[in-house]
């Protein structure tokens, strides 16, 4: 069997790891136990580009028990869990090629790894495997029936694909699913964020001025939990709807020039390159932070902070001290990736649970239905939103109401009124 990992020594700390993970993730839970039996996924090869972490060690687990060969790589250079992908290897026999710390080439040939024995359906965290597949030779990858993608940056790159008439075959957004973006993004990312920072610097949130910049559902979520902690958020944003929801939200909007004047911590969130700008440095603060929780790592031009100092240096595991040529010294935290995962261990379980759920469900999905479906980016279906919804209420234990006869009746006419 083919791997390329760190040590397989690391598999006994991975397998511990992975089954306290697994511990609050019924939903998967629920679904694997019907895959084992119905194997929907039964010969089929499924190459999955996600950060592999001990929730994503389930779901892969999931996908093989469900009779599907399983071939994993790293979405994320800094976002691999070695001792995870160890025992993956070594326990569950899965196809495992990520190194946390991996260069750019290593990266790319993980996933030529994965790619290279032909999968039927692509798993997708950010689009680099789809991408790899369109710039390099599709054809080659003819039997490949349909993917799935897991975050905003994906979908965004993938709808770029389709509007142009290049996607080659259909993909399913599972990050447009509520159960995976009204959770997920917002109460996993806001919770990850600030505990990859607090790991990476230990510095006190509490009275800081707190720059998030983006406002979707990752910034919603971000802002809000530096909030919780203490720091007085200031909201960068682009769009005009999201600057006045931010507003209405309590939190202080400005422009990126203004808020580089005052920030003590800056994130970046928004999926889009340059966020903070050659000319944003010189104006920060001595000892600013900057942090990006996006996906990829060009939301900050880190090629402009290396350009505008004299010297940098590691200063902790997970932080750069860049000293500027007007002698500010400014920090940044994992390289400029995203420090969920570089400095901490990403979203907790619970929420993986649900977005989990969406990329097994999605999987079992497109083998039933991709002969029908064309070349284009779709949601989640309704149905299986709502189904992980109320599977993730009852292993909750929470209980909801039903709409009586009447109630029914009411909201399907129109004719009752006052």
């Amino acid at each position: 069997m083919k791997y390329d990992i760190k040590d397989i020594n690391l598999a006994k700390k991975g397998a511990l790891r992975i089954e306290w993970a697994k511990n609050d993730m019924p939903v998967l839970k629920l679904i694997s136990e019907r895959f084992k039996k119905e194997k929907p996924l039964k010969g089929l090869k499924i190459a999955c580009c996600l950060h592999v972490t001990t929730e994503t060690a389930h779901l892969a687990q999931v996908l093989k028990e469900s009779g599907a060969q399983v071939l994993l790589c790293a979405s994320n250079p800094l976002s691999t869990q070695d001792d995870v992908a160890a025992s993956l290897v070594k326990n569950s026999a899965i196809q495992v090629f990520a190194i946390k710390g991996e260069d750019t080439k290593t990266y790319y040939s993980h996933i030529k790894a994965v790619l290279d024995p032909k999968p039927d359906i692509t798993m997708d965290d950010g689009a680099d495997l789809v991408s790899t597949i369109h710039q390099k030779n599709p054809s080659e990858h003819s039997n490949i029936i349909a993917g799935t993608e897991e975050t905003t940056t994906g979908v965004i790159r993938l709808r770029a694909l389709a509007k142009e008439g290049r996607l080659r075959y259909p993909i399913i957004a599972v990050n447009d699913a509520l159960t995976k973006h009204l959770f997920d993004n917002r109460y996993g990312t806001g919770q990850s964020t600030l505990d990859g920072i607090i790991r990476a610097t230990n510095k006190l949130i509490a009275g800081a001025n707190f720059v998030v910049c983006g406002y979707g559902w990752c910034g919603k979520g971000v802002s809000m939990r530096a909030k919780g902690l203490g720091a007085k958020v200031i909201v960068v944003e682009v769009n005009p709807l999201r600057a006045l929801e931010a507003t209405m939200d309590g939190f202080e909007v400005l422009p990126i020039r203004e808020a580089s004047k005052i920030g003590d911590i800056f994130v970046t969130i928004t999926g889009d390159i340059n966020v903070i700008r050659k000319e944003h440095f010189p104006l920060m603060k001595e000892g600013a932070i900057v942090a990006n929780t996006g996906h990829f790592n060009v939301e900050i031009d880190i090629s402009s902070l290396e350009a505008l100092s004299k010297s940098k240096r590691r200063i902790r595991e997970f932080v750069d001290e860049y000293t500027l040529k007007n002698g500010k010294k400014i920090y940044l935290l994992g390289e400029g990736r995203l420090i969920n995962l570089a400095a901490a261990e990403g979203h907790p379980a619970q929420v993986m649970d649900m977005s989990f759920a969406n990329q097994a469900l999605s999987a079992e999905y497109i083998v039933t239905n991709h002969k029908n479906m064309k070349n284009d980016v779709f949601k989640v279906p309704d149905d299986i939103d709502k189904n992980i919804a109320a599977l993730k209420l009852k292993a909750m234990g929470i209980k909801i109401d039903t709409l009586t006869k009447e109630q029914e009746r009411y909201l399907a006419s129109w004719e009752i009124g006052t």
